[in-house]
């Protein structure tokens, strides 16, 4: 979708205001899609970028994963609607574990301002990540509410902001479970996922 600037764009810092939210998007759902809707419009963001993680590593072993192609594909068909919002294969392409500080790291210059976009529960276990102090100095966190989890919990030396959205209980487990026990997953992803699911077999039985 277009990544032109915000028309009211001003102020003293000219640099580039652009989000990443990563993830598995197995599959992608309308929660992300309000999600980063709303982010690039609380956020003033130039252009905000989906990345779909190759190989989750605090996944990994947990439970079986869709393709890297399917997942992709899913999200390039649920975000297409989302203005200033762009799906990357980078994670995809890069060889090994995905590490979100090695994606910062390859989006980051001077003429960038780096947020990234993470739930309440996720945020508050980012010192455990790899290279926390790095992924500190490269991005500010943008955090979304999560039921049962505190706001307020991203650990000390990381700056962040919280979003406002909406209350939305949509979880990709929970959808996993539904398809193959044959019940409806309308309306908790983009219709033009739900079709692709169908099409494709994806979460049916192992």
């Amino acid at each position: 979708m277009s990544t032109d600037s915000w028309p009211y764009r001003g102020g003293v810092d000219k640099r580039r205001r652009v989000g990443v939210f990563g993830g598995t998007f197995d599959p992608p759902h309308v929660a992300h899609v309000v999600l980063v809707a709303s982010a690039v419009h609380q956020l003033r963001l130039d252009e905000l970028i989906v990345t779909v993680a190759g190989v989750p590593w605090q996944k990994v072993g947990t439970r079986s994963i869709s393709s890297a192609d399917d997942r992709l594909h899913m999200c390039e068909l649920a975000f297409a609607p989302v203005d200033h919002v762009t799906v990357s294969d980078m994670e995809l392409r890069r060889d090994g574990n995905s590490y979100t500080v090695d994606t910062l790291e390859a989006l980051q210059d001077d003429q960038t301002e780096l947020f990234l976009l993470l739930g309440a529960d996720t945020a508050s276990g980012l010192d455990t990540w790899h290279e926390p102090e790095r992924l500190a100095e490269l991005a500010s966190i943008a955090v979304f509410p999560r039921r049962g989890y505190a706001n307020d919990s991203v650990p000390n030396g990381f700056d962040s902001t919280l979003l406002e959205l909406p209350g939305l209980e949509v979880s990709s487990s929970d959808i996993r479970r539904r398809v193959p026990a044959g019940r409806p997953i309308d309306g908790l992803v983009p219709p033009t996922v739900v079709t692709y699911i169908a099409e494709n077999g994806l979460f049916g039985p192992e």
